[in-house]
């Protein structure tokens, strides 16, 4: 089951196109990166379990330059990010974790170990966070999704604003969301790396638009600035994809 497991990851690592088209759903409009791997046949069946996996970035690491450097992405994907899956996995399979779906996983984060619940919010969190951004991105979003940010926040621009302050004002590390609670959008933030999907997140709903504002995503470039950082973001945001996640 190890070796079989670890070649899932290098298959998984190797990938060069995303192919979010193809990735189902676990709640209307909310991305899963994790499948139930089946315990082979006469094997103990606490083995198994969720194992997540790491989407293949969607464009080069230089592609969203000069708003986010190249050396940052390579960083944050393959150091950050890789540890995130690998780290979430071994918890799952140490701890007999026997959650099938990112669904009841996150749904019971209040009840799983410190490790489980940090690294898999970590490893969901970028794969939803590096489909958010496409080169040649940002700029106004069009259709449904520009009329409901209009409808809840009054104006785009206000929705920018407050999101953005979201993201300033998050105490350490975490993230910034837009996320839809029943069919109202709302705007908030999550320390570390939880996430709305958590039952132990005091934001709740499907995310629809994620920020991370921890500093390994941005030091490098903007070091403490991170108004500066999330200020030249918008312009890499991928509004087709939000689109997609709010149909």
């Amino acid at each position: 089951m190890k070796t079989s497991r670890r070649k899932f990851m290098q298959n998984a690592l190797k990938a060069t196109v995303a192919t979010s088209m193809s990735i189902p759903f676990i709640l209307k409009g909310t991305t899963t990166f994790a499948k139930k791997i089946d315990a082979p046949e006469n094997s103990s069946p606490e083995i198994s379990g969720l194992t997540f996996s790491q989407v293949a970035l969607p464009y080069a690491y230089n592609a969203l330059e000069p708003h986010i450097d190249a050396t940052t992405m390579d960083i944050h994907y393959n150091k950050h990010h890789t540890a995130y899956i690998k780290n979430v996995n071994d918890a799952i399979a140490a701890e007999g974790i026997s959650f099938t779906t990112e669904k009841d996983f996150f749904a019971n984060a209040s009840k799983l170990s410190a490790k489980a619940r940090n690294n898999g919010g970590g490893a969901w969190n970028h794969n939803f966070f590096w489909l958010s951004m496409k080169a040649n991105g940002g700029g106004v979003p069009a259709g449904k999704v520009a009329e409901a940010l209009n409808g809840a926040f009054g104006s785009f621009d206000k929705f920018k604003e407050q999101f953005s302050q979201a993201g300033i004002t998050r105490f350490g590390s975490g993230w910034a969301w837009l996320v839809n609670d029943n069919g109202k959008l709302k705007i908030g933030s999550t320390a570390n790396q939880d996430n709305p999907l958590m039952d132990s997140s005091e934001l709740k709903g499907t995310p629809l638009l994620a920020l991370d504002v921890w500093e390994h995503a941005y030091y490098l470039k903007y070091q403490n600035k991170r108004p500066d950082y999330i200020t030249n973001w918008w312009n890499v945001v991928n509004w087709d994809e939000v689109g997609k996640r709010f149909a």
